[in-house]
């Protein structure tokens, strides 16, 4: 039995092309509380991802998925949501789409993983607040972040 091929996947390259903008406060789910109750990632926020469509290019080896993408932040020492602090990690993936002369860029993937190369990104669409969130965490998403990648040559 052969051992399988480790492929690019678009929540792979999209959270790794995010922590190139962002640093490491990126995944694809919050993470939980400590054992003290208190949120790791307080202070700086953090940016979670689901894929929400895309289509692969029929022809070449060309992804272009769209990702939505949420910017949490916390402040445990108030019931009011930071709102501020989420919409600047919203504002800064906006404004690495905007950076011309940082993509295309090639991002390293988890071990064992080939790294991919990111042609570039777009929004579809502005940031909104999301309301009403239970636990009084302020989260802005942005309805579609689309990035253009392909494996990169080994």
């Amino acid at each position: 039995m052969t051992t399988p091929v480790l492929r690019a996947t678009p929540e792979l390259v999209a959270i790794a092309w995010l922590k190139t903008v962002l640093g490491n406060i990126v995944a694809a789910t919050l993470p939980k509380p400590l054992a003290n109750g208190t949120l790791s990632w307080e202070t700086t926020g953090f940016v979670t991802l689901v894929s929400a469509g895309g289509t692969p290019n029929q022809y070449v080896p060309l992804r272009d998925p769209v990702m939505g993408v949420d910017c949490w932040a916390a402040n445990s020492q108030s019931q009011k949501p930071p709102w501020n602090k989420a919409a600047c990690l919203a504002e800064a993936v906006q404004a690495a789409c905007y950076d011309h002369a940082g993509i295309p860029k090639t991002v390293s993937l988890p071990s064992g993983y080939p790294a991919a190369r990111v042609l570039s990104a777009y929004t579809t669409g502005e940031h909104r607040r999301i309301n009403d969130d239970a636990s009084s965490y302020a989260r802005y998403s942005i309805p579609g972040l689309v990035i253009a990648w392909t494996e990169a040559p080994s």
